[in-house]
């Protein structure tokens, strides 16, 4: 259900190897379009979730300690001495999402979500990879990639991200759905929702979205509340639901505060 510059935005990632970068509010769907485009491609789905604080080690490799001193223990209770090679091998080694992703004899999709959330030293750092397709581990050297994955980044704006890294991205603004689109995702998601309850969820939430919300809701909310509502027995949205459920939809007290008058208004109000 990706519109059309969506779905030929990623089709692009494909035919010209280019990373694609993914921007718009939070719960639009960006990190959905990753898996499905994983999904039409039949390949593996690898995420990388940045935060604030995140390195480049982090997201490449780390040592298995606990492994490594246990080998250590055997090996001195036998007399014997591992040399630093034995100790630093493959076999200890744990590969993060990014050096995961240039392991794959088959390309993955690479989906590093929420870049925006990370620094500038490690977007620096991405940019390298970007263009090298490889990296240097101190205890073994430089690994290449054996093919390159689909990269797929997504931001949700906190900060802005350098030119640098739009430039070496395609682009897309992931908007919204349309409430029709959005009805359609429902029932698709959820055919278990009735008709009359979905319309009624997705005509609420598209008013929320007119309203100055701290969060506002996306099509993630608009899942949760249409399926909160199912398992309770509603066949329909009224005042009583909304107000027993808005918590499924609006996270903030603030917001639901504001909202609830407005709703309950276009509840009075038919189609």
């Amino acid at each position: 259900m990706a519109g059309e510059a969506l779905g030929t935005a990623l089709r692009l990632v494909t035919l010209l190897g280019r990373p694609l970068l993914l921007e718009g509010p939070a719960g639009v769907g960006k990190t959905e379009a990753a898996k499905t485009l994983a999904d039409v491609l039949g390949t593996r789905l690898i995420r990388l979730q940045c935060y604030e604080g995140l390195d480049a080690q982090a997201a490449l490799y780390e040592w298995n300690y606990a492994r490594q001193l246990l080998h250590l223990r055997r090996a001195e209770a036998t007399g014997r001495e591992p040399s630093d090679a034995e100790l630093y091998g493959e076999n200890f080694l744990m590969r993060r999402p990014l050096l995961q992703a240039i392991s794959e004899d088959v390309p993955p999709v690479l989906l590093i979500d929420e870049v925006d959330r990370a620094d500038d030293a490690f977007e620096a750092f991405l940019l390298e990879l970007l263009a090298e397709w490889q990296v240097t581990v101190p205890e073994l050297g430089t690994i290449t990639a054996r093919t390159r994955p689909h990269v797929v980044l997504t931001s949700n704006r906190a900060r802005e991200l350098s030119d640098a890294l739009r430039r070496r991205c395609l682009y897309h603004w992931v908007e919204y759905p349309s409430r029709a689109q959005e009805l359609e995702i429902v029932r698709a998601r959820l055919p278990e929702v009735t008709a009359a309850l979905a319309a009624g969820v997705t005509r609420a939430v598209h008013a929320l979205r007119e309203l100055p919300l701290g969060k506002p809701p996306g099509v993630a909310e608009t899942l949760d509340w249409a399926r909160a509502l199912s398992v309770l027995g509603y066949e329909t949205l009224d005042a009583h639901a909304l107000h027993t459920t808005l918590g499924a939809v609006l996270k903030l007290r603030e917001d639901a505060q504001l909202a609830a008058p407005l709703l309950e208004r276009q509840l009075a109000r038919p189609e």
